[in-house]
């Protein structure tokens, strides 16, 4: 059997629950192998079609969701509204959340893990392939970073595409320079801080209160042109910002608040929202 391999064929940006962590911001690397008999161009499968087809589906299906493993024994989906689900965390506390059926992707585990999620890929591409592709492999892998990063999760109202889903992620390096150098125990203490932490902004808070566990709760709440979000999690587990969460604006909010703590010093930012892009601040 013949085989062909795309490396580094797209970056999946999503979210995932775990029972301890929480929600959690992810980026995965796809890196995709075709085998199969050759066509009538001496081809398995034209390289032209591979993003056309293959990360197209791939995007479409997990890219800027949130993965939910419906084997949890934790989760509850509301009856009357089925676009609501609970999830109870192993400290006792709660996260619900509510959205389109789009911002979400169902797996029929018990735990979100590539090896899961790529099933689900390759099952999604077998039906568009054409008859002479008989096996997909799918590998999903993390980006070899050296240096501190961090998990996070945000929703973008304002996005006109996915980003608005009020519950994506992403796995992210961060690089801070101090008059020219790079500080490493500020990049390893804005990692610590921003573990496994949903970025939420102040302006689509829409109440805080106390559950019947005696924990301090946010609930986020916007309207967007794929639907209505709503997002309740502990506070613990959110790190607020007086603006939207764009990477942009997260870049420029730590830096901000690096310049109020060494205000003659030279600050620059680097903060990435994924693999290979982000934005840059300095002050």
């Amino acid at each position: 059997m013949n085989h062909l391999f795309v490396d580094n064929l797209t970056v999946i940006d999503f979210a995932y629950l775990d029972p301890t962590r929480g929600l959690v911001g992810e980026s995965w690397i796809v890196d995709v192998v075709l085998g199969g008999n050759l066509d009538e161009q001496g081809m398995v499968f034209d390289f032209s079609n591979v993003k056309r087809t293959i990360k197209r589906i791939i995007d479409e299906r997990v890219d800027h969701r949130l993965v939910v493993p419906r084997g949890y024994q934790g989760l509850t989906i509301d009856e009357d509204q089925q676009d609501t689900f609970t999830w109870a965390l192993t400290d006792g506390s709660e996260l619900v959340h509510k959205g389109p059926d789009e911002a979400v992707a169902w797996l029929s585990t018990d735990r979100v893990l590539p090896s899961a999620v790529a099933a689900l890929l390759e099952r999604e591409l077998k039906s568009v392939l054409p008859a002479n592709v008989v096996s997909i492999e799918i590998n999903l892998r993390e980006e070899v970073i050296e240096g501190a990063y961090y998990h996070y999760v945000h929703g973008l109202k304002k996005h006109l595409g996915n980003c608005q889903r009020i519950a994506h992620g992403h796995r992210s390096p961060i690089r801070i320079d101090r008059n020219g150098h790079r500080d490493y125990d500020l990049e390893k203490h804005w990692a610590t801080l921003w573990r496994d932490i949903y970025v939420g902004s102040e302006e689509d808070v829409a109440r805080r209160h106390v559950g019947d566990d005696g924990v301090p709760y946010v609930t986020f709440e916007y309207e967007a042109n794929q639907g209505e979000f709503a997002l309740t999690l502990p506070e613990e587990r959110v790190y607020m910002l007086d603006t939207d969460t764009t990477v942009e604006l997260i870049a420029a909010h730590i830096a901000d608040t690096l310049k109020v703590e060494f205000p003659t010093d030279a600050i620059r930012v680097k903060a990435f929202e994924g693999v290979g892009k982000g934005a840059i601040a300095e002050r």
